[in-house]
């Protein structure tokens, strides 16, 4: 895992676009969200109305921290050259 000082709790993946969590930080944001998303499908199954409601501004939530918290920002990338 990383620790560097540089506050990054994501890496950026090699080839397109996101990240994936390298501190218990990130983990624990991934994690979080997965179990919260999961609560949401079986607690409120047959009403997409709460479902979308819920889950929306989450997956939202989840991008902009992931897309602050990435070492390098997020961007296009293609291999090594990128």
């Amino acid at each position: 895992m990383s620790n560097d000082k540089d506050g990054a709790w994501f890496v950026p993946k090699r080839y397109g676009y996101g990240a994936n969590p390298v501190t218990w930080q990130g983990w624990a944001i991934t994690v979080a969200f997965i179990a919260l998303a999961l609560w949401v499908i079986i607690h409120f199954a047959g009403r997409p109305d709460i479902e979308i409601a819920i889950l929306v501004p989450a997956t939202i939530a989840l991008l902009v921290v992931t897309a602050k918290k990435t070492r390098g920002g997020w961007r296009w990338r293609w291999g090594e050259d990128s």
